[in-house]
């Protein structure tokens, strides 16, 4: 299957606070994306790596996406090295995509930044014709996807370009609840942690309230890029 958008993410859920509006929106004008997690989630706090399995099956509906992998790395611990990033090769060159999204360049939790790193890696890598990888049993051919995209997560980073999600942010904000062992919930009896707040919830709208507000509409997300952004006229931008 051969994918418009794949998105990475270093936990279940990073994809849907960072960039799931614009993924409910590429989805809704019959773009094809996939997500890619890298670990399970396993040290997370609250709930386990079988309820995170089930919120993100649950948010992945929500979203319509066409398909949703995990490879199993471990939370916390995986590196960017050869072994891990032949296996993002695979999924690269297994989806074929015209667009990567990935996790923010430096962030709050060290599997953000690392997640990020390792797969921007990986994205070039797989492009060269002598790395060879199999996936059931194939010989895959070479693949480099046109654009990679950072999507903006705990720290205010400065967006370098963000999309209009202002029709879009309630999909977002369903397929970010789904994640329900995660986040604020005025019930729950287990430990506190710094994304559990009432705050951090609430910042999810509001940080995409203010983006739209500074770029003239009611929501968007914002995504950071490793090279130009290159445009045919003046009159692309908006």
């Amino acid at each position: 299957m051969k994918l418009d958008i794949l998105a990475f993410g270093a936990h279940p859920d990073d994809i849907e606070l960072g960039a799931g509006g614009t993924i409910a929106k590429a989805i809704a004008k019959g773009k094809k994306v996939g997500v890619i997690d890298l670990t399970k989630g396993e040290l997370g706090t609250r709930g386990t790596a079988e309820t995170r399995k089930i919120e993100a099956e649950n948010a992945s509906k929500i979203l319509g996406l066409s398909v949703r992998e995990n490879l199993g790395f471990a939370d916390g611990f995986f590196v960017n090295n050869k072994e891990h990033q032949l296996e993002i090769i695979k999924m690269l060159r297994k989806y074929k995509p015209e667009i990567v999204l990935c996790n923010a360049i430096d962030d709050r939790h060290i599997d953000h930044g690392k997640g990020s790193k390792l797969v921007s890696d990986a994205c070039f890598l797989s492009g060269l014709l002598k790395i060879e990888t199999m996936h059931n049993g194939i010989n895959q051919e070479k693949w480099r996807p046109k654009h990679v995209y950072h999507y903006i997560q705990w720290k205010n980073i400065e967006p370098d370009f963000v999309v209009d999600i202002s029709n879009y942010m309630n999909i977002k904000q369903k397929a970010v609840d789904a994640y329900q062992t995660q986040f604020f919930n005025s019930k729950s009896n287990e430990p506190e942690t710094p994304i559990t707040s009432k705050s951090f919830i609430d910042s999810v709208n509001y940080r995409a309230r203010d983006l739209g507000r500074l770029v003239g509409v009611d929501y968007a997300e914002g995504f950071t890029v490793e090279r130009y952004i290159a445009v045919n006229s003046l009159f692309d931008l908006k």
